[in-house]
């Protein structure tokens, strides 16, 4: 009378022990997918720093063809194609993303910076026209600016730069953008303060100390900066000083500033040269 209990027994055993095995089958195959999910997402994180851009494309092209419906990895796929200078394609990557349901303002925001990319200013400015104003963020106004300045609305760009350097931790870049605006309206001094708060912010930007010796150049002011340059820096920025001093009609000056600058360049410096021979057979 006892066998029946004891199958019973043994039969809820197997049971048990099937469970536990179902159980720990799925522990381990969620496991093995938070891995993947990790290394997946390391991978993505040096695709869009490191990796050279045209490969980052590639592998975003591939796993968005593996899963499409994962917002962040057409995000990856969209940025890539901006660092790879792809920009048509990489605005019809952020249109795509920015039609998902996840999709949140930044990716408006990263739709209208690839739109002035492609060149297309009055589309980029009906894209940030329909994010919301409470969504202020340093990209967000560094574009307003931009978009500003293309339309010749001076105050307001002047306003959306203020408020973008106020927004980052590294404003050279904004900094470097605003002077050249002032340069562009003829307000050259105060392009020059810009461009020297730009290089204090980042002694390796090179643009704005070329910007920087525009300015100068633009005042008949054709003596170097006080920044820190390397010596072939050095000759770049007395050969914009020398071309500016020539622009001015200044053609003497322009002359011997030419001739500095070959003496300082380290090396053969061939574009000096040309420009040298240039005004002394004119």
């Amino acid at each position: 009378m006892r066998h029946p209990i004891l199958l019973s027994a043994c039969l809820t055993g197997i049971v048990a022990l099937s469970a536990c095995s179902e159980t720990g089958e799925q522990t381990v195959n969620r496991a093995f997918q938070e891995v993947n999910v990790v290394d997946e997402s390391n991978l993505s994180d040096v695709m869009l720093t490191v990796a050279d851009p045209n490969e980052a494309v590639a592998y975003f092209t591939r796993t968005v063809r593996d899963h499409p419906e994962r917002i962040e990895l057409h995000r990856g796929l969209a940025k890539s194609l901006v660092r790879a200078r792809r920009n048509t394609e990489a605005v019809g990557a952020w249109e795509r993303v920015v039609e998902m349901p996840e999709t949140v303002p930044d990716d408006a925001v990263d739709l209208a910076d690839a739109l002035i990319r492609s060149g297309d200013w009055a589309r980029a400015e009906t894209v940030l026209d329909g994010v919301a104003p409470t969504h202020e963020t340093f990209q967000r106004y560094r574009l307003e600016a931009m978009i500003a300045d293309s339309n010749r609305e001076w105050k307001r760009a002047d306003s959306f730069y203020e408020t973008a350097v106020g927004l980052t931790t590294r404003p050279a870049g904004v900094l470097n953008n605003w002077g050249y605006s002032k340069l562009t309206r003829g307000d050259f001094s105060e392009a020059e303060r810009l461009f020297a708060e730009a290089i204090r912010q980042d002694a390796a930007l090179f643009t704005a100390k070329n910007n920087m010796v525009l300015a100068r150049g633009a005042q008949r002011n054709y003596s170097l900066p006080v920044i820190p340059t390397s010596q072939t820096e050095r000759a770049q920025l007395l050969h914009t000083m020398a071309l500016s001093a020539v622009k001015q009609g200044d053609i003497e000056t322009g002359k011997g500033i030419l001739r500095e600058a070959i003496d300082t360049h380290p090396q053969h410096f061939e574009e000096a040269v040309r420009s040298l021979r240039a005004l002394e057979a004119g």
